[in-house]
């Protein structure tokens, strides 16, 4: 050991007594100080701007689009091949090598020794950008420090291995430029693996563990994880032994044979580690985030614990399907794919990815009739698969795919995965027609929770008139109950659905009762069965519309609520005088936490025609009632008179007995106990603010919330048992302490004036050295 470590210093000195690493120093200081102030700039104009910042650490620093260790990343196997090409060539050009042969040290010593001078080196440089992470908690409010830990750890990590790669390649030549242009090579390699033979599945694994590529992003995002930890010693100690071995043939006279086999051994035991430490349930994770955002929210951990046994994910994908989602179901994005799991993994690592691929008309035959004309759907598969340039054979006819065929149609024969335990369960996890369109940690830990878990079931009344859930007009619900395509409709936040009548009993199943827009009055016998349910503490959600008050307040009434005459307006020059914008209740946020976002996010729930809702407190019928949306502050009233709200103009008139609706209540919840449970009942004044129409309609500077509306309802409803609740807690590093001054003086002292210290240092030793 000492002998290593005396060749680690010998290198260190001749490495800073010369030029070159002086310069790579400060070049790198100066590259890093022109990346940081370009994002620290950013920041200050957003913040001079007047926006409010949130998470100021991760953005800063570990943000994976535009923060400061992931801009510096793409610099850094720039320097690494100018510090290690003449390490090895150097020796061999000058002769100086026969010396350390004839020396009484071994290979490994030798190697080893100049590998640590490199290391250190990679401490030096990552000591730079420590001092840029340094300055963050000076200006930084709250600045969470130990999220920026991992990024370093793996920026030290990466330059090792950058480090050994340009030791081994500079062993191969004596010439100082072939080894950096060779290590520049095997960097380009290393990087773009992931994207070679990504079709043939074992090849395919090989390839993205050799790949470097991104192996440093998990760190900067805040991960530690045994696999890259691994994965970066592995790389270090497969360069450095075939370093070893290459010293070890040049000194024995090896014979080529025998020397392959030894880099043969050497590159096996690399691949051996690396896919042992790749195995799930090999892993192991610190997740070093304030809020622990890499890590799952502890109610998808619940709910992954009580999948007891083996789960396994299958895709089907389908050849004829959308071209967005085509490319997703192609082999060479399964590993993609995969890693999108990967926080699920790390709780259940028994897990399993299976990939079926099969052709099959969806909805969207009239697209392909365009697209391929007078070809059979077999020979349009096949021109899909050439030219994507896959083998057809991997896509096979959907009628060969068993029972799974009526779940396949029920999904369009559009791109799922199908969630199955070992005991048949199924679930289904969709992909959406939005700018994500894969499923988020919502969607993913309901469609877990659908196998393990009893969910609350919703059942939709309609004979009388009521709002459809199944049909897809714009009045209608199936956008918040069933559309497969929308992400935040009930049947991808963990609810099953039904429609009903109530000309029998509501089945025992049914938790929560949905009665929208009545448009005929209900029979005596439907009333009856509709108050049986009531008695048993059976939840609602109740949603009136103007001119139906005749036939919903026999309904709301036996709540202790009345639907107001009339409907609600406040002319704007903008929209219609009944377009109602209600503001959430401070009152509301204490039922759900998407009624605090409500309020934090300054969002109204928009309402095309609204009736007021008239209560008390606490009614003689027992419920307690609170207020969760009302009208503006000024400006709104009753409308009695006005019929044809496009052309006429509405005019307040209390003569007409039209009153001022100031803060008057549009949504309300209502509770009681009935027996043992609590019985929670939602009357909206507007059927309308959760429909097609509206659910798709978007209004220039109106920031609408009826999407949270609707989860906080359900969520309350079903006794927060569904959406999953995957909020986590908020950020305390909400801002920057420097203005446009500081950041100007900041970007001198870190470009120029660090810069130049390094500088004068450098020609102090050099000046020493001379005069020695």
């Amino acid at each position: 050991m000492k002998q290593t470590i005396r060749i680690a210093r010998t290198e260190l000195q001749l490495l800073f007594f010369s030029p070159i690493a002086w310069l790579i120093l400060i070049v790198f200081t100066i590259q890093a100080g022109i990346v940081f102030s370009g994002v620290l700039e950013g920041m200050v104009q957003f913040k001079e701007m007047g926006y409010s910042l949130e998470g100021v650490t991760l953005k800063l620093y570990t943000d994976p689009w535009g923060g400061f260790y992931t801009r510096l990343l793409g610099y850094l196997y720039f320097y690494i091949p100018l510090l290690t090409m003449g390490m090895m060539s150097r020796e061999i050009s000058s002769g100086s090598i026969k010396l350390l042969y004839s020396s009484p040290i071994s290979d490994a010593q030798i190697i080893f020794g100049k590998f640590m001078s490199i290391a250190a080196y990679a401490l030096l440089m990552t000591g730079i950008v420590f001092i840029f992470t340094l300055y963050g908690a000076f200006v930084v409010d709250k600045f969470d420090f130990p999220a920026t830990m991992p990024g370093l750890l793996g920026i030290f990590l990466l330059i090792c291995a950058y480090g050994a790669v340009g030791l081994f390649m500079s062993s191969l030549t004596s010439y100082q430029v072939v080894a950096a242009m060779g290590t520049f090579a095997v960097f380009a390699v290393l990087n773009y693996t992931s994207q070679l033979w990504q079709d043939i599945a074992f090849v395919r694994d090989i390839m993205f563990w050799l790949s470097m590529g991104g192996r440093t992003h998990e760190f900067i995002g805040g991960i530690v994880s045994t696999e890259d930890v691994i994965y970066f010693i592995t790389v270090v100690g497969l360069f450095l032994g075939l370093c070893i071995f290459r010293f070890r043939a040049i000194r024995q006279k090896t014979r080529a044979i025998v020397s392959l086999g030894r880099y043969a051994l050497v590159i096996g035991a690399a691949v051996m580690v690396g896919y042992l430490s790749s195995r799930p349930a090999m892993m192991l994770y610190y997740d070093a985030t304030r809020t622990k955002l890499r890590t799952l929210t502890k109610a998808s951990q619940d709910i992954v614990s009580k999948a007891k046994g083996g789960l396994t994910i299958t895709t089907f994908s389908n050849a004829l399907d959308e071209d967005r989602w085509l490319w997703m179901g192609m082999p060479r994005a399964e590993l993609d794919d995969m890693r999108r799991f990967r926080e699920y993994q790390r709780f259940k690592p028994e897990i399993k990815m299976n990939y079926v691929r099969y052709f099959a008309k969806g909805n969207n035959e009239e697209s392909l009739n365009q697209r391929f004309p007078n070809l059979n759907d077999r020979q349009r598969m096949a021109k899909v698969a050439q030219t994507y340039g896959v083998d057809s054979a991997i896509f096979q006819p959907v009628s060969e795919l068993g029972k799974i065929q009526t779940t396949l149609a029920e999904e369009n024969f559009r791109y799922i995965k199908v969630l199955e335990r070992d005991s048949g369960q199924r679930s289904v996890l969709r992909v959406f027609n939005d700018a994500m369109g894969f499923p988020s940690e919502a969607e993913i830990s309901a469609a877990i929770k659908r196998l393990v878990v009893t969910l609350p079931k919703v059942g939709f009344v309609g004979g009388h008139g009521e709002r459809d859930c199944i049909r897809e007009g714009d009045r209608d619900y199936n956008k918040f109950a069933k559309e497969n395509t929308f992400r935040y409709s009930l049947i991808n936040q963990g609810f099953d659905f039904e429609q009903l009548t109530l000309d029998k009993e509501v089945p025992a199943y049914v938790s929560i009762l949905v009665i929208a827009d009545v448009k005929t009055a209900l029979p005596a016998l439907h009333l009856e069965h509709l108050k049986q349910y009531i008695a048993r503490g059976g939840n609602l959600l109740i949603a009136g519309e103007p001119k139906r008050q005749e036939t919903m307040n026999p309904i709301t009434e036996l709540f202790g609520v009345r639907l107001m005459e009339g409907r609600l307006v406040k002319p704007n020059k903008d929209y219609q005088a009944d377009l109602i914008f209600s503001q959430p209740t401070e009152a509301a946020g204490e039922f759900s936490k998407m009624f605090r976002i409500l309020r934090k996010n300054n969002q109204v729930v928009v309402m095309p025609s609204a009736v007021g809702l008239q209560y008390s407190n606490a009614n003689a019928n027992g419920y307690a009632a609170t207020p969760w949306l009302v009208t503006d502050s000024a400006g709104a009233w009753n409308e009695l008179e006005t019929i044809d709200f496009i052309d006429d103009s509405t005019v307040f008139n209390p003569a007409a007995g039209e009153t001022a609706a100031e803060n008057v209540a549009t949504a309300v919840a209502l509770s009681r106990k009935v027996g043992e449970k609590e019985q929670k009942v939602i009357i909206l004044g507007d059927a309308d603010c959760i429909s097609n129409g509206e659910l798709g309609h978007s209004r220039k500077d109106i920031f609408a919330g009826n999407f949270l509306l609707i989860a906080g309802s359900f969520n309350w409803l079903s006794n927060y048992d569904a959406p999953v609740d995957v909020s986590r807690p908020p950020f305390t590093d909400n801002d920057i302490h420097i203005g446009k001054s500081g950041f100007r003086v900041s970007r001198i002292i870190f470009t120029f004036i660090l810069p130049a210290i390094m500088l004068v240092s450098y020609l102090v030793i050099w000046f020493r050295r001379r005069r020695q």
